[in-house]
C-alpha cells in the first residue's frame, strides 16, 4: 500500500533517510497501528518499500479483501495485495521443447516451436512465454471447442472432475450414421472416430441422391481432430508429459459438431448457440457457458443468413468467436471465419509466409502458425508440424498420445486454436474485454509480415499475396495486410497489453462533509507504447450523502460534493487507443465537517445574570405568550361558572 502525499499518517509518522532498522520498524509499526485503529482492526507491519510504502497485514482478512478495505481510508493512494513472480521458465512437458534427432522412434521433431520466441528461420511463433508470465489461464474463463469430440482419457486433457481440463459438453451431431455414436443428441461428446470406410461408401451409394451421407467423401482413417484442436487450446502444462496448451489454465468445453466426414449446419448452429449460454429446445442448459468459441471447421460460399444471425446473437452476448479460414490452398475464406465479427485465422509457414494450403482474403483477422513439412519426401518426416495431442486408433480409440513428425498434423484447423487460446489468457487477465476489445487487441499487437525468407524449393521466387480464386490455387506467398489480416498472431504482446490497462482512483483531499472532492486518474496506465484516451465516471452507490457529480464525467478528473459524513462508491473506466477499457471500483469515506459550530448568544434574566441556556427564538416566545393566555382565559371562564346543589 501507499499513503497519498499529503497524508496526515505520513506527517506524523516520517521516516527519516538514514533511519536505522529499528526506527524504520518503529515508524511503520505506528502508521499500521494508527491505520488498523482508523479501521476497527488490528494491523502489523510487514517492512517498508519507499517512503510513503509499505506492507501490512491483518489476521483473518485474505489479501484482496484487506486491499480493498486500506484503499478506501483517504490516507491511503492505492492497495494492493503484495503478490508474487517466478523466474521466466519453459514448461516441463517434454515434447514443448526441441528435440534431437533420433530421440523419438518416429523421426526428428521440432517440438511446439510454434508456441515459443521466434529464433532465425521460425519468425512465425508466437511468442507464448511472456503472456504465460502474466497468466496461464483462469479456470473461470471457458473456452469451447466445436468439433468432432474429444477422448477424455488422454492424459493431457481428461475430466474436470478429475482434475483434468475437459468440461461435460454435449453431442450435437443428430444423425445417427454421421454421429457414428449409435444415438443423436445427447451428453456425451465423447469421439467414437470418425473413419469412412469402403463399406461406408458402398452403402451411401445405394441410398437415394437426396439421402446421401457422405458425399464428397473419401476412404481415411479417424482423425481425433476435436482432441487435437482441444490440446492446441488448453492442454495440461508442466505436468511432467506431453504437451502444454496454449492456455493451459482455462477449462475447455467440447462440443461435438462434426461425425463421419462432416457435420449439419443445424447441429453446429444449435452446438455455436448452447456453448455460448443460448438456450436451445429440446437440450439442457449450458451449466458452463463459454466466452470464447473455437471453430476449426468450415465449407465453401458466402456466410449465409442463418450463420450469420447466431454469430450475432454470440456476440451481443459477448462472447468472441474464433474460426479457421479454410484449407482450399489459397481460395476465399469458407464459412463460418466470413461472416460478420467472427476472428478468422490464416495460417503461416514457420518462416511467416502463407503456407499454400491456407484460404486467404480481405475477411482474415490475424494469422498463426499452421505447420509445413518443407523439404520433405515420401517417408521422410515432417520438419514443422504443429505437435497435439491424438489418439493411434484408425477406427475406434486405442492408446493414447501425441502427433509427431510422421504422423503429422497441419492445417488452419491448428492455427484457430492458437488464437483461441491466447484470447482464454487475456480474458483471464482482464476480464471485462468486449469482442471488439479482443480483436482490436489482437491486431494492434501483431507483428509485421516478413518480406523475405520463403522458399519454394524449386528455386522459383516466393510472389507476393494476391486476391484468392475459387479457381487458381495460390500456394506460398508473402503475407500483406489486405490478405492475411493485421499481421502475425503475438500472444506475449496481446496478454501483456490486455493486462497492461489499470484503472485506478486518486482522491485530492481528505473528503470532508460539504466541501468539494476532487477525484483523478493519474495512477491509470495504459501499456507501453500506448495511451489512455478516454475516461467515464459513474456513481455507483450515494451513501445518502452524493446525488451526482458537479462536474463533467468525461475527462480525467472528475469533482463532486458530499453533504454529510458516510461512504459513497463509484467506477472510473478507462479506454487506450486500441479501444481497451478498464474499470476501477472505489469506495470514499467522507468525514464530518470540521466547521466549528457558532456559540449561541446567552439570554439574560431579570436578575442581570445569564441563564445558562441559549436564547429564546421568536416562534417560541409567541408559543410562551399564548400558552399563557390560554390558561388565564380558561381560569376565568372556570371562577364565572354557576355552581350546582
Amino acid at each position: 500500500m501507499q499513503f497519498k502525499a499529503n497524508a496526515g499518517l505520513t506527517r506524523a509518522h516520517a521516516l527519516a533517510a538514514q533511519a536505522g532498522n529499528a526506527d524504520v520498524d518503529t515508524v511503520l509499526g505506528r502508521r499500521a497501528a494508527a491505520l488498523g485503529q482508523r479501521m476497527g482492526r488490528s494491523l502489523k507491519a510487514r517492512g517498508a518499500v519507499g517512503p510513503r510504502s509499505q506492507v501490512v497485514s491483518a489476521t483473518g482478512m485474505d489479501a484482496a479483501t484487506l486491499a480493498r478495505a486500506l484503499a478506501a481510508d483517504p490516507d491511503v493512494e492505492w492497495a494492493e495485495p503484495n503478490g508474487r513472480k517466478q523466474r521466466l521458465t519453459a514448461p516441463n512437458d517434454p515434447l514443448y521443447a526441441a528435440l534431437a534427432a533420433g530421440v523419438r522412434p518416429s523421426g526428428p521433431d521440432a517440438g511446439q516451436w510454434y508456441l515459443r520466441a521466434p529464433a532465425g528461420a521460425v519468425t512465425a511463433s508466437i511468442n507464448i512465454e511472456p503472456a504465460w508470465a502474466r497468466s496461464l489461464g483462469s479456470p473461470s474463463v471457458v473456452v469451447a471447442v466445436l468439433d468432432t469430440g474429444v477422448r477424455f482419457e488422454h492424459p493431457d486433457l481428461g475430466r474436470v472432475a478429475n482434475g483434468g481440463k475437459l468440461l461435460p459438453g454435449y453431442d450435437f451431431v443428430n444423425d445417427s450414421v454421421v454421429a457414428n455414436d449409435g444415438g443423436g443428441r445427447d451428453a456425451d461428446p465423447s469421439d467414437p472416430g470418425d473413419w469412412v470406410s469402403s463399406a461406408d461408401l458402398t452403402a451411401d451409394a445405394a441410398r437415394p441422391s437426396n439421402q446421401r451421407k457422405f458425399t464428397g467423401c473419401s476412404i481415411s482413417n479417424s482423425s481425433w481432430h476435436g482432441t487435437s484442436t482441444a490440446s492446441l487450446v488448453g492442454a495440461a502444462a508442466n505436468n511432467g508429459i506431453g504437451m502444454a496448451g496454449t492456455a493451459p489454465g482455462v477449462l475447455v468445453l467440447p462440443v461435438r459438431v462434426l461425425g463421419k466426414c462432416a457435420g449439419y449446419d443445424s447441429d453446429i448452429q444449435a452446438g455455436m448457440l448452447w456453448a455460448g449460454g443460448i438456450a436451445v429446445a429440446g437440450v439442457p442448459d449450458n451449466p458452463n457457458p463459454a466466452k470464447v468459441l473455437n471453430m476449426s471447421l468450415g465449407g465453401t460460399g458466402a456466410c449465409t443468413a442463418s450463420y450469420q444471425s447466431v454469430v450475432d446473437q454470440l456476440l451481443a452476448k459477448g462472447v468472441v468467436i474464433v474460426a479457421a479460414a479454410g484449407n482450399s490452398a489459397g481460395g476465399p475464406v469458407g464459412t463460418p471465419a466470413n461472416c460478420k465479427g467472427v476472428i478468422s485465422v490464416l495460417a503461416l509457414r514457420h518462416v511467416g509466409t502463407k503456407v499454400g494450403f491456407s484460404d486467404l482474403g480481405t475477411e482474415i483477422t490475424i494469422a498463426a502458425p499452421g505447420g509445413n513439412c518443407v523439404n520433405t519426401g515420401v517417408g521422410q518426416p515432417c520438419l514443422y508440424p504443429i505437435l497435439a495431442a491424438t489418439d493411434d486408433g484408425l477406427q475406434g480409440p486405442t492408446v493414447s498420445n501425441w502427433t509427431n513428425s510422421l504422423d503429422y498434423s497441419v492445417g488452419t484447423s491448428f492455427s484457430s486454436p492458437l488464437v483461441a487460446g491466447t484470447v482464454g489468457l487475456m480474458y483471464s487477465v482482464q476480464t471485462g474485454l468486449t469482442p471488439a476489445q479482443v480483436r482490436s487487441t489482437l491486431q494492434a499487437t501483431a507483428r509485421a509480415f516478413p518480406s523475405t525468407g520463403g522458399d519454394n524449393g524449386d528455386g522459383s521466387l516466393v510472389t507476393q499475396c494476391v486476391a484468392p480464386s475459387s479457381n487458381v490455387q495460390q500456394l506460398q506467398c508473402y503475407c500483406n495486410t489486405t490478405f492475411c489480416g493485421a499481421g502475425m498472431l503475438d500472444a506475449g504482446a496481446a496478454v501483456t497489453t490486455a493486462a497492461g490497462l489499470t484503472a485506478r482512483v486518486t482522491v485530492s483531499a481528505t473528503p470532508t462533509a460539504g466541501q468539494s472532492v476532487q477525484l483523478g486518474s493519474a495512477t491509470s496506465t495504459a501499456a507501453s507504447g500506448r495511451s489512455i484516451v478516454a475516461w467515464t465516471w459513474t456513481l455507483m452507490d450515494g451513501g445518502g450523502i452524493v446525488t451526482g457529480f458537479t462536474s463533467a464525467t468525461n475527462a480525467s478528473t472528475a469533482t463532486l460534493t458530499p453533504t454529510g459524513a458516510g461512504t459513497f462508491s463509484m467506477r472510473l473506466t478507462v479506454t487506450d487507443d486500441i479501444g481497451l477499457s478498464a474499470s476501477a471500483d472505489q469506495a470514499v469515506v467522507v468525514a464530518a465537517s470540521t466547521v466549528p459550530t457558532p456559540t449561541p448568544t446567552p439570554t439574560p434574566s431579570p436578575s442581570g445574570g445569564s441563564s445558562g441556556g441559549g436564547a429564546t427564538s421568536l416562534p417560541w416566545l409567541l408559543l410562551l405568550l399564548a400558552a399563557v393566555w390560554r390558561l388565564q382565559r380558561f381560569q376565568v371562564m372556570v371562577s364565572a361558572a354557576p355552581r350546582r346543589a
